[in-house]
């Protein structure tokens, strides 16, 4: 199995620069994205894909933004965690109720 590299913040962003710069210089996006993708040791679809984010997050492209996929990914983690917390409280209720129905809280 292949290991992945993690390429920081800051050279993922002068990868996209550098096929921003110099796709006038190639026939196509995708010979830009190769070019580039070799000098910076990632594969050509990896490259890809963080100039269709740019360009999402740029407002250049349709589609979901980093921002938007964060925002996303928070009130999903947060939905989780209030579910967990309904289904603990209609527990706790439900044994409350039933100790009140056999008498054990007498006021």
């Amino acid at each position: 199995m292949k290991k992945s590299v993690k390429f920081s913040p800051e050279v993922r962003e002068r990868a996209v620069r550098m096929v921003s710069e110099h796709r006038g210089e190639h026939e196509s996006l995708w010979a830009a994205v190769v070019s580039i993708a070799a000098k910076i040791g990632c594969t050509p679809q990896t490259l890809l894909t963080w100039v269709r984010q740019h360009e999402r997050d740029s407002g250049q492209r349709e589609g979901t933004t980093t921002a938007e996929a964060t925002r996303i990914k928070d009130l999903e983690r947060e939905v989780r965690e209030l579910r967990k917390a309904n289904e603990i409280l209609k527990l706790a209720s439900a044994v409350f109720a039933q100790a009140e129905l056999d008498g054990r809280f007498k006021s």
